[in-house]
């Protein structure tokens, strides 16, 4: 797997746990389609070890949404957007297309992320995933901490929401 490729996996996984393990209050009038923003670490026990910090603004459910990383400066690196028909990821120039954000996610970690479960998280709920434990003792602060322990490599997020 060549370097850049690993890189983009990275961002994207970042992007995506990112703004689904995020937490805020959702708008009243749309329960189920909520907006996250804030910023997010990424630490994989890789060899080597692997870490990505970002700016996340994340729109939708686990049916469809769309969740944006940014750079720093605030460019935009990666855009992910998925539905029912299928899920893409956009990293400038480049489109990638996917049947699902399971397949989507897999071919990025190796594993599929846990879509619904990771949206009960950023509501505040807890949800039982194999192989994810999720920490949400920080949420009213705005913090939440999940982990990927199987399959391996372990992976740490952190997430700081803006008020």
């Amino acid at each position: 797997m060549s370097l850049l490729h690993v890189a983009r996996s990275w961002a994207l996984v970042t992007t995506l746990l990112a703004g689904l393990v995020g937490c805020a209050t959702p708008p009243p009038s749309a329960p189920q389609n909520d907006f996250w923003s804030g910023r997010l670490a990424l630490n994989v026990a890789a060899e080597p070890p692997q870490s990505m910090s970002a700016a996340f603004e994340l729109r939708g459910n686990a049916r469809e949404g769309e969740l944006a990383l940014f750079s720093p400066l605030g460019q935009i690196m990666a855009v992910a957007r998925w539905q029912p028909e299928g899920a893409t990821l956009q990293q400038g120039e480049r489109t990638f297309v996917y049947a699902h954000m399971d397949e989507l996610t897999e071919q990025l970690t190796g594993t599929a992320l846990p879509l619904p479960a990771l949206f009960q998280w950023l509501r505040g709920m807890a949800s039982e995933v194999p192989g994810w434990s999720a920490d949400l003792s920080g949420h009213g602060d705005g913090r939440i901490l999940a982990q990927r322990l199987t399959p391996l490599p372990r992976a740490e997020l952190r997430i700081r929401l803006q008020p």
